[in-house]
């Protein structure tokens, strides 16, 4: 550790990475002003930017404080923001997810809204995830108001995507409580990836090892039979 940064840790300093954070968040800031008057141009590549600069310093600096993030996991598809409808099913060996995929309209004229009815029989883009080896799974709050108050905002949260979550806490809780299982294997939980899914009305997060992605059209109640039949084989 050098001479300075040692300074810091003692006097309680601000690092150069917190320094770095809160001059990209006055950028953001600023960037979020930009966006309300007429635009001369350029106004959305710098919000952006200055976004894609606060969560890239958000995950660094927790992770230099060995504390949970939220970053990218690669996941393929968008979802509908407005009204993705996401489903729970599984069981003691299976979990599925489903949601509506984003599938816009390229008559719509913004004159309508869409509504979305999950009991409809017309056939709809929709997302089916099947996670492996998935030991434990939650639908429900926040939805997309609250996020600010979820322990992830501030380090690396970015609404409407799927995420990983490195430094998991929930996955050293599962970890820890399994330990005392006299058949327990630690390695089973270094397997694990803790998947956060974030929805309009919801948010989703479950402990799996991967997971399968299909695509498929047809009404959502034909996807949720089709799922059920899986969970009773």
């Amino acid at each position: 550790m050098t001479i300075i940064k040692w300074l810091a840790s003692v006097c309680n300093l601000p690092t150069d990475i917190e320094m770095q954070l809160a001059e990209a968040n006055r950028r953001l800031t600023t960037a979020s002003a930009a966006l309300a008057p007429k635009h001369r141009g350029g106004e959305w590549e710098e919000f952006n930017s200055a976004q894609s600069e606060v969560l890239r310093l958000e995950r660094e600096l927790a992770k230099s404080r060995k504390e949970p993030y939220a970053v990218p996991c690669g996941f393929p598809i968008k979802w509908d923001i407005g009204a993705p409808l996401p489903f729970l099913l599984c069981n003691d060996d299976k979990t599925f997810l489903t949601f509506y995929v984003h599938d816009p309209d390229p008559k719509w004229d913004g004159t309508y809204v869409k509504v979305v009815d999950p009991d409809s029989s017309e056939a709809a883009k929709l997302c089916l995830v099947t996670f492996k080896n998935c030991v434990s799974a939650k639908l429900g709050h926040p939805n997309d108001e609250a996020l600010r108050g979820h322990p992830l905002a501030g380090h690396g949260l970015e609404g409407y995507t799927a995420q990983f979550v490195k430094n998991s806490r929930w996955i050293e809780e599962v970890a820890k409580i399994n330990s005392v299982h006299h058949r327990n294997d630690p390695a089973r939980w270094k397997l694990l990836n803790h998947y956060i899914f974030w929805f309009h009305d919801s948010t989703f997060e479950c402990l799996a090892e991967s997971y399968e992605v299909e695509i498929t059209l047809e009404p959502m109640d034909q996807l949720l039979r089709r799922v059920q039949a899986k969970l009773l084989k």
